[in-house]
């Protein structure tokens, strides 16, 4: 009798922003930057009962833009990418849901820490509480990647999980920085997983913005003839960046030496301007999807320009950080989210809506703001953070009226995504 395999099951959720994990945490980490934001500006204004015994706001800032923001919009992009990858199912309706509300839970934490909400326990309370779910979110986003990866065997994704154990290193420092009154140990896990996050941005933008330009650009001659666009790469790049990288990162962080800060530094931005030269076509000038990609890295080596030349110069080192910071993760990952949840949805990556040209330029007025300006004209110093706090704002906004809807809709062709 001959055996017929029947289908298996399709996969089902209920609701599409439960569908795959970029709907849920691009949705969710845009409206969490606005709030974070907002609520930064009224910190760092003294305008909230923050314990600033308990922690310095600085940090605060520090730690909700890395493991909040930006580990929300990894979490969104990894366990979309990795089911591209590997080919296999990530997690989807309530097992998805089990993981946000993991990162939800550890957010709210730190916004009652932030606004010294009082129910009777003390401040430091709800950073315990926030460091459960935070050591919960990243163990299950990384437990599902390892099955994924061992069960395909594709172990050159191992680097991706050894970057996800140093970050929940990184915040584990943090909390345990904060439960034992010692600073200099939260502000290392706060800079450890800043390095590690542009790290992860280097390293993925490497795979995925030469992707994007390709099929970005690809058009028809005057004979109707579809023509590629093919951009150069080089493995020798990506070694010669990472080493580089690798000698800035713990030179910044554990080893302060201005030689070797500039030296390490200028290799990142020498080696990266050079990999842009490589990937530059001059029709990216009329995508927005693709030259809000290639200011982002260009922001990132004028950046590391800015760390190679600070310690001569003498300017605030937070210039440069929050430089690396604008351009490295907030100018990359609203591009990476605007074109992912496109493309993701089924939607069209050449029709984007007509508000991303605004949010890229709000972006990079932030960057002018806040990195530029101070170098120019430091006696309105307050002013350019205003101006920057605005715009970043501002770009998320318009970034969750021009895409929530898209994310929280089905696919036009109706296929589970």
């Amino acid at each position: 009798m001959q055996v017929i395999d029947l289908p298996s099951k399709p996969p089902s959720s209920p609701h599409p922003i439960l569908n795959l994990s970029f709907r849920i945490f691009f949705s969710a980490g845009a409206l969490f930057a606005i709030i974070t934001m907002t609520l930064w500006a009224f910190v760092f204004t003294g305008r909230t009962d923050i314990d600033a015994q308990t922690l310095n706001p600085i940090y605060w800032h520090g730690h909700e833009m890395i493991y909040g923001y930006a580990l929300a919009i990894v979490a969104g992009f990894l366990l979309t990418a990795v089911k591209t990858w590997t080919g296999v199912m990530m997690p989807h309706g309530y097992k998805l849901l089990g993981i946000f509300v993991c990162w939800l839970l550890a957010r709210l934490g730190w916004i009652a820490f932030a606004l010294g909400v009082d129910i009777g326990i003390e401040q430091s309370a709800w950073l315990y509480i926030a460091a459960v779910f935070d050591l919960l979110f990243v163990g299950s986003m990384a437990l599902v990647i390892f099955r994924a990866v061992l069960q395909v065997k594709q172990y050159k994704q191992m680097g991706i999980l050894a970057k996800l154990a140093l970050l929940t290193l990184g915040n584990g420092l943090c909390y345990w920085g904060v439960f034992s009154a010692n600073m200099t140990m939260t502000k290392i896990g706060v800079y450890l997983g800043f390095y590690l996050i542009i790290g992860l941005v280097l390293t993925i933008g490497r795979r995925v913005v030469p992707f994007f330009i390709e099929r970005g650009l690809g058009t028809s001659n005057a004979a109707g003839v579809a023509e590629t666009v093919t951009v150069r790469n080089s493995k020798v790049q990506d070694i010669t960046s990472l080493l580089f990288f690798l000698a800035f990162f713990i030179t910044d962080l554990f080893y302060p030496n201005k030689y070797l800060l500039t030296i390490s530094a200028l290799g990142v931005a020498v080696v990266n301007i050079v990999r842009l030269i490589g990937w530059y076509h001059r029709v990216i000038w009329q995508k927005p999807l693709l030259w809000s990609l290639y200011m982002a890295f260009l922001g990132m080596c004028l950046s590391f320009i800015l760390y190679a030349l600070q310690p001569w110069l003498g300017y605030n080192h937070s210039i440069a950080v929050h430089g690396l910071a604008i351009s490295g993760i907030g100018m990359m990952t609203v591009a990476m989210m605007a074109r992912v949840s496109l493309g993701h949805t089924g939607r069209s990556i050449h029709e984007p809506p007509k508000t991303v040209t605004i949010m890229f330029a709000l972006m990079a007025l932030a960057f002018i703001s806040r990195v530029l300006l101070p170098l120019i004209d430091t006696s309105h110093y307050l002013w350019w953070i205003i101006i920057a706090q605005g715009a970043w704002i501002a770009c998320f906004v318009l970034f969750c009226i021009s895409y929530l809807h898209i994310l929280a809709s089905p696919r036009p062709d109706g296929l589970f995504g």
